[in-house]
């Protein structure tokens, strides 16, 4: 790691790479060997402060760049993420435990929402509204919103970034991002490669810090920060959306998620297990659209439990960078202890445990399949962010779509069905901002991402998330038919 040029041991604010002025600084580990990687500034509130400034000073001259200019910056700044993929996918896999085919993924994942937006720049159309009278003409034009804050979680620390920022940038608007104190490397990385691409001073900064609660609450309450996007759990995006009242700023929150996983007794149930073995166990369960709930129909119940905790028992358990490892450490002890409880809990309430369940050295859980789960069981009602997958049994579509919809959360569901009719009426009642009928992994740049109910609320990717990062004015021009 030493070798990597993009290992970056300084914050990035207006230009410069800084450390914090009390010098004081945190450790970043690897969670699959407890070693320390890295040491980067823990800036304080003040310092949040004095950057939030410089890129509202950046803001003018941005945003009167043309969009075709924007444009060519973002274009520069995913051509050098992808020429540096091996060394950002090594960065993401020794700072978060993701395994390198994951994190190779991940990359290409989230530059490609660079490439993506950087086309959408040049295609922020208003509209001509048609004029009630002779005498005047209606014009929509969009705009750049201002200073953009991004807090991003420590599971996807590169596309996180890049999911949010890609939209600000092109639309003009300077962007400060908080990485998570988890996995801040690569935030840092990609900052310096925004900084090659050629960047203006004060449009593109990064800050590290411990003091998320007092940064959160600086970026929600400071008036010159006019949007504030944030990835992470459900109640503490509550607490963002609360802050963020006393300056009504623009909001996008992807928060927690509960996702259900159908299997119907007319799926192809090898093509279900596979489903749920990528959907399940990606990141080794510690994404927020992961399957936390497995609904098999009574029919197959049995069979599909066979297969899975088959499949289930062939992953591989290791170090990420080795290659041929499909599962990595988890990220924390807290996380660790989450997943035993729930794994206890659930077997205390008649659940039975047809493979795994049991931690392993350092900060490795054995990936656990739970047959006879419950509605009265934690796992039913909290994601377990872990590699456990329970197992439900249900008689009838009417009960699925019950069972799946009994929660607060709503940002991904999944299906597997082989009539098409079923197809389309499950889709539709699912009450989730995503569904992915016979498939497991359906996140991509060209489609909208984002939830429903407490997951929270606005999108991201695609063309609908452009207007998320844009203000909206109306122009009336009167006396247009005098001489």
């Amino acid at each position: 790691m030493q070798q990597n040029n993009l290992i970056k041991t300084e914050a990035y604010v207006n230009g410069k790479w800084l450390k914090a002025t009390s010098g004081k600084t945190f450790d970043v580990t690897n969670p699959a060997t407890g070693e320390v990687i890295a040491a980067v500034p823990d800036m304080s509130r003040e310092e949040v402060r004095q950057a939030i400034d410089a890129a509202d000073r950046a803001w003018p001259a941005y945003r009167d760049m043309t969009a075709k200019e924007r444009s060519a910056l973002m274009r520069r700044w995913f051509d050098l993420i992808m020429e540096h993929k091996e060394e950002l996918a090594r960065i993401m896999t020794i700072e978060s435990g993701k395994v390198l085919t994951e994190s190779l993924g991940e990359v290409s994942y989230g530059a490609s929402f660079v490439e993506w937006f950087a086309e959408e720049a040049k295609r922020a159309y208003g509209d001509v509204i048609p004029p009630p009278t002779k005498d005047r003409r209606l014009v929509v034009i969009k705009q750049s919103i201002g200073v953009v804050a991004a807090i991003t979680p420590w599971n996807f620390p590169l596309a996180m970034i890049t999911r949010k920022v890609g939209p600000a940038l092109v639309a003009g608007s300077p962007v400060l991002i908080k990485p998570p104190s988890e996995t801040p490397l690569t935030g840092l990385a990609i900052a310096a490669l925004a900084e090659q691409a050629g960047f203006p001073p004060g449009v593109y900064n990064t800050i590290t810090t411990t003091d998320s609660k007092g940064i959160g609450k600086e970026l929600c309450e400071n008036p010159k920060v006019r949007k504030l996007s944030f990835t992470g759990s459900t109640p503490v995006g509550k607490v963002l959306m609360s802050q963020c009242a006393s300056t009504l700023k623009k909001l996008s929150l992807e928060l927690g998620g509960n996702a259900p996983f159908i299997v119907f007794d007319d799926a192809d149930v090898d093509a279900a297990v596979k489903g749920a073995i990528v959907s399940k166990f990606r990141h080794n369960g510690q994404t927020c659209v992961c399957v936390n709930r497995l609904l098999v129909q009574e029919k197959i119940y049995d069979e599909f439990v066979e297969k899975f905790s088959r499949a289930v028992a062939e992953l591989k358990i290791g170090n990420g960078l080795d290659k041929s490892v499909q599962l990595g450490p988890l990220i924390s002890e807290k996380a660790i202890e989450k997943v035993t409880e729930h794994v206890e809990d659930a077997v205390s309430k008649g659940a039975r445990v047809t493979y795994g369940g049991e931690r392993m050295k350092g900060l490795f859980y054995k990936p656990t399949v739970l047959a006879d789960a419950t509605a009265d069981m934690i796992i039913a009602r909290e994601e377990v962010f872990g590699p456990v997958a329970p197992v439900f049994r249900f008689s009838t579509e009417d009960e699925a779509i019950k069972m799946a919809n009994d929660t607060q959360y709503g940002l991904a569901s999944y299906f597997y069905s082989q009539d098409v009719n079923r197809c389309w009426r499950v889709a539709e009642a699912l009450e989730y901002g995503m569904v992915g009928i016979n498939e497991g992994l359906i996140s991509t740049e060209v489609a909208p991402f984002g939830g429903i109910k407490e997951s929270g609320f606005g999108r991201e990717g695609s063309k609908y998330g452009m207007d998320y990062f844009m203000e909206i004015k109306y122009l009336c021009f009167g006396g247009v038919d005098k001489p």
